[in-house]
């Protein structure tokens, strides 16, 4: 059976990271550039109360960048892996209950956002590339060592040793 070496997942978690930082940072970037908007597209959701709207759509691209940066760091990549997957997690959610009661919103995920007329939603799509990005996430969990990262120098540049199972 065909083992990748552990060069060739350093290099692969790296795009992996890289990638969910871009994704990230692109995110956080659209909606804090337009607060208003990203209200309305938290509010379109119609699941929290009013009086948590504007600290919700204040925190998320808040949150959505401060990931970014560290994914771009390569720092606490196995943390930011686990919040990365929590916060998808909850977007998946979130736009599977708009589609299942009926609600025609655009997800706002990456800016914009709010209601949208009947045939422009895009539920199968949204959920999809969030899986996706789910995906992404659930290898830094899993396999967080990547090259260029902070973390690897915080540790003192030390080599990672190969497990038994890498070596076989």
């Amino acid at each position: 059976m065909f083992r990748p070496s552990p060069s060739v997942l350093d290099a692969v978690g790296t795009l992996v990271r890289l990638g969910l930082a871009a994704v990230w940072l692109v995110s956080g970037v659209a909606k804090i550039s337009d607060s208003g908007q990203t209200y309305l597209a938290v509010k379109a959701y119609d699941v929290l109360p009013g009086a948590l709207l504007h600290p919700v759509a204040t925190a998320l691209p808040l949150l959505e960048l401060a990931l970014g940066a560290f994914l771009l760091l390569g720092l606490v990549t196995r943390w930011v892996g686990v919040a990365s997957a929590a916060l998808l997690v909850v977007f998946i959610a979130g736009v599977a209950q708009s589609w299942a009661r009926g609600l025609t919103i655009d997800c706002g995920c990456f800016g914009g956002g709010g209601e949208v007329a009947a045939g422009q939603t895009q539920y199968p799509q949204e959920i999809a590339r969030d899986v996706g990005f789910l995906v992404l996430a659930t290898w830094l969990i899993v396999r967080p060592s990547t090259r260029f990262a902070l973390d690897g120098w915080l540790r003192g540049g030390a080599p990672r040793l190969e497990t038994e199972e890498e070596r076989i």
